[in-house]
């Protein structure tokens, strides 16, 4: 099997893949809102064109002459439906519609234009040559590939540079992985603009095989990571806004001491003090915060950190980094245990409690429960 025929292979199969993920998503998902439909137009788009290509390729085209001279630019609505997920991803809404509308009014403008060309040279050009409908195609190209520079930089600015428009996504999602899609959709411009400038220069086409090669790859890991971000991403959104609840939220009297009463280190003020930095930290949900530190929490209750420390260690047997893990996970249990968010991914619900990671909270689950948090929920 050749190069190309491994290319072909991948092509096709990224296509069915493409089409596999849109009909999961539109018929076995329960939640389904702009996002989700964004991310599934650029899946779309990406197969559309890639199909397209495929079948020209292997020489799958009617002889109708329409048919053979009516190359859709699917690949035009790719970069706006990006732009679309991510200004939804993002909760900024208000910067879509304007870009989306002359998306369409362009693409539309352009099928018209080349329907015109493909009759005018049905009927009037002597043997129907078509060199004036290559060379539009050309400029149509040059055209889009412009339009989709401009709009990747507009996104790219809201990013990685217009940080205030941020603040309310980044304490939900560090967006690492939407930054690795613009190094990606980087790399493909890249390839179009050099499989275009080959094509017009020498008429030769078969650069777009990387860029075919590379689009079959991309399909896999935008479906799949956008999908899986998103879901944990309007998950915590809800979640969050559920710990208000006094019915979600653990309380201080559901959380247990180990004091030994044998110890000379407790007695009644020691009690009092270990009970009011119990009572901040749970009050105040402090143990959300992945960032917690024991410097600064013991600085703001007017506590040495020793002191602080010492506290923590001989009320709760832990040291301070497993006692607000200890009710990280306190917190995770309830929600596991509540019908209520069932259907709320396992690593969102770590996420939302305080854990940096899915790998820190099943790690920390399995410690103060000696099960996983799978195992846990099941049992409910």
């Amino acid at each position: 099997m050749n190069f190309v025929s491994i290319v072909n292979f991948l092509l096709i199969a990224g296509v069915v893949q493409g089409f596999v993920f849109n009909l999961v998503t539109l018929f076995v998902k329960k939640k389904f809102d702009r996002v989700i439909v964004f991310l599934n137009l650029i899946v779309f788009f990406i197969s559309l064109n890639n199909l397209q290509r495929w079948l020209i390729a292997h020489g799958y085209v009617s002889d109708l002459f329409l048919i053979r001279q009516l190359l859709i630019p699917w690949y035009f609505f790719i970069v706006p439906m990006f732009y679309a997920f991510l200004i939804y991803f993002i909760k900024i809404e208000q910067k879509v519609n304007n870009y989306l509308k002359t998306s369409a009014v362009i693409f539309i403008s352009e099928l018209i234009i080349r329907l015109c060309l493909i009759s005018y040279v049905y009927y009037e050009v002597p043997d129907r040559d078509v060199t004036v409908i290559y060379n539009y195609t050309n400029v149509e190209d040059i055209f889009n590939l412009f339009y989709m520079i401009f709009l990747f930089g507009n996104a790219s600015l809201i990013v990685f540079r217009r940080h205030h428009l941020l603040a309310y996504i980044l304490s939900y999602d560090d967006l690492n992985w939407i930054k690795w899609f613009f190094r990606f959709g980087v790399i493909n411009i890249g390839f179009f603009a050099v499989a275009l400038a080959i094509k017009v220069k020498t008429g030769n086409q078969d650069a777009y095989k990387f860029l075919n090669l590379f689009t079959s790859i991309l399909i896999y890991w935008i479906g799949y990571q956008g999908m899986y971000k998103y879901h944990v991403l309007r998950d915590r959104i809800i979640l969050r806004s559920s710990l208000e609840s006094e019915n979600v939220s653990i309380a201080s009297n559901e959380i247990e001491d180990s004091k030994k009463e044998d110890d000379d280190f407790f007695n009644a003020k020691h009690d009092k003090d270990f009970e009011r930095i119990k009572d901040h930290i749970i009050k105040n949900k402090l143990y959300l915060d992945p960032l917690l530190s024991m410097e600064a929490l013991a600085m703001d209750m007017g506590m040495s950190k020793s002191y602080f420390s010492k506290l923590i260690n001989s009320y709760s047997d832990y040291n301070f980094s497993d006692y607000i893990n200890s009710l990280r996970v306190a917190q995770a249990k309830k929600f596991l245990a509540n019908d209520e968010f069932s259907d709320y991914t396992i690593v969102s619900i770590g996420l939302e409690c305080g854990f940096n990671s899915k790998s820190t909270f099943y790690t920390a689950f399995k410690k103060f429960t000696n099960q996983t948090p799978t195992a846990f929920r099941a049992e409910f």
